[in-house]
């Protein structure tokens, strides 16, 4: 999925759940204007005695292959440590996997993968673990799954702009979340009640987790490997891909991010998302007598709906930049 794609997707999200309130939130900051990644402090997850631990990846429509493909990898290449007993068990997989959508019609994927669900929402088996990716915006029907689901998962986990489907669920109310550095402010303004981490590689909040854009993805479920299973473990499944990242060990890792984007007249960006526009081309908006830049029009929409939110925010940048 190209990236204006990503981003149109969850605009329309973020706006379908944004512009009906009358009242929004920044993002928490600190005296910097820049919030700050949390740090690890979830708890180890305990394996089953016996069998694998089922992992359920939520798809549908437009849903982002990296995504779900990353994690889908490092769980497929994670064995049960050995055991006193149970020589067998190093190449055993820990994780056994399927796709679940809200019906088993094939579903386009970007880039135009087709794939064929596994499972029904209504004839998934129960995980213990659910991966939802970016994708098109979720029914009524697929929000109630995964609140159901999620009072008895391990994990409970967003990738990328994931993080929308995941807040519109009700359950990340109070919680910090993150996502793709593009989609920060839209996310905090959609969802007031939650708290929007820049800079983090994941998110760690009880049962549930976000990871930040795409390739994130592979380091939220690394970490999920390490908390069943341990470092060594996943450090194994890491070897295993000739994945050199280390970002599941540090959720600091994606602190470039952390730091507003400063939009200048030689290099201007897109008010809202923080990305390079062309000035020539890209739609505008004035207020207080300045001049904004977007990426697409639905960025200037957004924005035109709470200036005083953007342009407060951005001040706040430039001032501390």
């Amino acid at each position: 999925m190209k990236r204006r794609d990503l981003l149109e997707m969850t605009t329309i999200l973020g706006l379908s759940a944004s512009l009906p309130r009358t009242a929004f939130s920044a993002e928490p900051t600190d005296s910097a204007g820049n919030t700050a990644a949390p740090a690890m402090v979830s708890a180890p997850l305990r394996p089953p005695v016996e069998g694998s631990i089922p992992v359920a990846f939520l798809i549908s429509d437009g849903a982002v292959v990296i995504d779900f493909a990353g994690p889908w990898e490092v769980f497929e290449h994670a064995y049960l440590p050995e055991r006193a007993g149970h020589a067998d068990h190093g190449r055993t997989p820990a994780f056994s996997l399927y796709t679940v959508a809200e019906t088993t019609r094939p579903v386009r994927a970007s880039g135009g993968m087709t794939i064929v669900p596994a499972y029904s929402l209504a004839s998934a088996p129960r995980p213990k673990v659910v991966v939802i990716p970016a994708q098109s915006e979720p029914s009524d029907a697929v929000l109630a799954w995964v609140r159901d689901v999620s009072r008895t998962t391990d994990v409970t986990m967003s990738v990328c702009t994931g993080a929308f489907l995941l807040a519109r669920t009700g359950l990340l109310a109070g919680k910090p979340v993150t996502t793709h550095h593009s989609v920060y402010a839209e996310l905090a303004m959609a969802f007031p009640d939650i708290q929007v981490k820049r800079g983090a590689r994941f998110v760690e909040s009880g049962n549930l987790a976000s990871a930040g854009g795409l390739s994130s993805g592979i380091d939220l479920a690394l970490r999920v490997v390490e908390r069943y299973f341990g470092r060594s473990s996943a450090a194994q499944t890491a070897d295993v891909l000739e994945y050199q990242g280390l970002g599941w060990m540090n959720p600091d890792s994606n602190n470039v991010y952390a730091k507003h984007r400063i939009s200048t007249a030689e290099h201007p960006l897109c008010a809202v998302c923080e990305m390079d526009v062309d000035a020539r081309a890209a739609p505008t908006s004035v207020y207080r007598g300045k001049t904004y830049y977007f990426c697409m029009d639905a960025h200037k929409k957004l924005f035109d709906a709470n200036p005083t939110h953007f342009a407060d925010r951005l001040q706040r940048s430039e001032s501390s930049g």
